[in-house]
């Protein structure tokens, strides 16, 4: 019985400049909806990725960008920015409701005490 010869899969093709972008739109969503549900998991996962496709793109210039990659580019920041200020609106309203338990904010006490008079 002969075994059967395995035949070499081909490489996978590396991503394409609007690939990544179109991945890093993707990601970006899925924070957006991480960020509506409050999932800490899916926020570090979507950091996590974010990392990875920057790291990616950093290399690419505004002069290698054609019409497409240019368009996928805007949308990203444009759904980093609304992510940005949603995260921004949570953190206040919670520092709202921290503040609003524990009343007026006041100086910290000083750990020590100056032995000078």
């Amino acid at each position: 019985m002969a075994e059967a010869l395995e035949q070499p899969q081909p490489e996978p093709n590396p991503p394409t400049l609007a690939g990544n972008l179109r991945q890093m739109i993707a990601v970006l969503e899925a924070e957006r909806q991480a960020l509506a549900a409050l999932d800490a998991d899916g926020l570090i996962g979507s950091t996590r990725e974010k990392e990875t496709l920057c790291d990616a793109l950093a290399a690419i210039g505004p002069g290698a960008l054609d019409d497409e990659s240019r368009a996928l580019a805007e949308t990203a920041r444009h759904l980093n920015d609304v992510n940005r200020r949603v995260r921004n609106l949570l953190a206040a309203n919670v520092a709202a409701r921290i503040e609003a338990m524990g009343g007026p904010r006041r100086m910290p006490r000083p750990a020590y005490a100056s032995l000078r008079g």
